[in-house]
């Protein structure tokens, strides 16, 4: 089975190109159904390893989703994390900020949604939009937005040190072509028309900014604390696949263990054998 944690994984120090990556690549499967069983199986193993996270109450995850337009973000979140208890996992998205924001530092509101302890966080869109949209729409000047790849990897070493906390973060690759077909089936689907944005096909023009923006990042900020994995992303059900088998594996290595009880089991089922014989003899005086 190919470990896409090794194959996708953006190396600290390299320099990616996406023209290098497909983003057409599916692996050994060749449709959604051959790939379900698989795609599955991890989602029911993360989800038992969310339990253990909550449990245990030691670690976190933090799970970061970018990618442009029609990439997939929100469906990572809908068929990648519907196993998770929502107890313990939460969505963040970080769209236009607000007056409130813009008066703070770029992560100021970002830092109270850092997942807890036992907890789970999913970035839909990220502090990463700072560096992106701010750099592509010229929001502020370089000198500005080109110092903050070194203060989120500072950002991020800071929440993977004192809170436990590994950070996965994911580029959704796709293509041109991709794109363009995922607005025409949004424009077709009366379900799916809400999301349509007056921004979309503008933004199009921006594709090869977006893209040197995306490269910058990747290369800037990908680290042994906190990597960027470049995910094919043209198959929905194979972007499926390899995230969630990146999130199983990287929930693995966190070695985590159920916590010893912290009552006596001997005494609490003597109670028990009590209660079940007292139960016993009130049903039999009834009868």
């Amino acid at each position: 089975m190919p470990n896409y944690l090794k194959k996708f994984i953006v190396e600290p120090g390299t320099k990616i190109r996406f023209k290098h990556f497909d983003p057409d690549y599916h692996g050994k499967h060749e449709s959604r159904e051959q790939a379900l069983p698989e795609i599955q199986k991890y989602v029911e193993k993360m989800a038992q390893l969310q339990y253990l996270t909550y449990a245990e109450r030691k670690h976190s995850l933090l799970v970061v989703l970018q990618g442009l337009d029609a990439a997939g973000k929100d469906g990572v979140v809908r068929h990648v994390f519907t196993g998770m208890n929502p107890a313990g996992c939460v969505v963040s998205d970080f769209k236009q900020p607000t007056p409130e924001e813009l008066a703070h530092d770029f992560l100021w509101r970002v830092h109270p949604h850092v997942p807890a302890k036992g907890s789970v966080a999913i970035f839909n869109r990220s502090h990463y939009e700072d560096v992106l949209v701010v750099r592509v729409h010229e929001l502020a000047p370089e000198k500005v937005w080109s110092k903050r790849y070194d203060e989120i990897n500072e950002f991020e070493k800071l929440i993977a040190t004192q809170n436990q906390t590994s950070i996965l973060k994911f580029f959704l690759h796709i293509s041109k072509q991709e794109q363009l077909a995922r607005f025409a089936k949004r424009l077709d689907d009366p379900a799916r028309q809400w999301k349509i944005s007056d921004s979309d096909y503008k933004e199009r023009d921006y594709w090869s900014n977006y893209t040197e923006a995306f490269e910058d990042v990747l290369n800037k900020t990908s680290t042994e604390r906190a990597p960027w994995f470049i995910i094919p992303s043209n198959h929905k059900w194979f972007r499926d696949l390899a995230i969630s088998q990146i999130i199983v594996r990287q929930m693995e290595d966190m070695n985590m263990q159920f916590p010893k009880p912290t009552v006596n089991l001997a005494e609490i089922r003597r109670e028990y054998h009590q209660a079940t014989d007292q139960e016993k003899s009130d049903r039999r005086k009834k009868r």
